[in-house]
C-alpha cells in the first residue's frame, strides 16, 4: 500500500485523532468534481459530500458549505439567512483559509475553525463519501458522523 499524500494524510490523522477509523482512500481517478467522485467510487452523484468554500462579505471569514453533489447553492439564500453577503473565493483564499486545493477541500483539518453549513439532503443517505484533503482522495461517512465532526449547521442551502 502507497502512502497517502501528506494533505490526505493529515485528514487520516484527523479523523484518527477524533476517534474515527474512517480510511482515507486515494483513487486512480481524480475526484475533482462531484461527477468523477461517484465515476470513480460507484456511487450516485448525489452521494457525493460536495465541499464549496465561499467568502463572505464584508467580514472576509470563510464559509464552507457540504452540499450534496446533484445540488446548487443558492447564494441569495444563504446570504439572507447568515445576513452576509457570500462572495466567490479564488484558490489562493481557499488554499489559505483550509490548507487544501480546490477539489480537495476536506469538511475537517482546515488551518483555521470555518463554520460549516451542511445540506439537509445529504441526511437522507446511508453513507456519503467526501474529499480527503486532495483531489484524488475521499473517505466514506455517515450523514450523522459529518455533523458531528464539523459542528456543522443543517439547513437546506438550495
Amino acid at each position: 500500500m502507497n502512502p497517502l499524500k501528506e494533505s490526505a494524510q493529515r485528514i487520516q490523522d484527523k479523523l484518527s485523532e477524533l476517534g474515527y477509523t474512517h480510511q482515507v482512500v486515494e483513487l486512480p481517478e481524480s475526484t475533482r468534481t462531484a461527477q468523477e467522485a461517484a465515476a470513480a467510487i460507484g456511487c450516485e452523484v448525489a452521494q457525493i459530500a460536495k465541499s464549496i468554500i465561499f467568502r463572505l462579505q464584508p467580514s472576509d471569514k470563510a464559509l464552507l458549505v457540504v452540499t450534496s453533489g446533484v445540488n446548487r447553492v443558492n447564494e441569495k439564500h444563504l446570504a439572507n439567512t447568515l445576513h452576509e453577503k457570500l462572495g466567490k473565493a479564488d484558490a489562493d483564499f481557499v488554499r489559505e483559509r483550509t490548507g487544501f486545493v480546490i477539489g480537495g477541500v476536506a469538511p475537517i483539518g482546515h488551518l483555521d475553525p470555518i463554520r460549516t453549513l451542511i445540506d439537509e439532503d445529504l441526511l437522507q443517505f446511508d453513507t456519503i463519501w467526501a474529499a480527503a484533503g486532495h483531489p484524488k482522495a475521499v473517505f466514506e461517512l455517515t450523514p450523522d458522523e459529518l455533523v458531528n465532526m464539523t459542528g456543522g449547521q443543517v439547513l437546506s442551502v438550495k
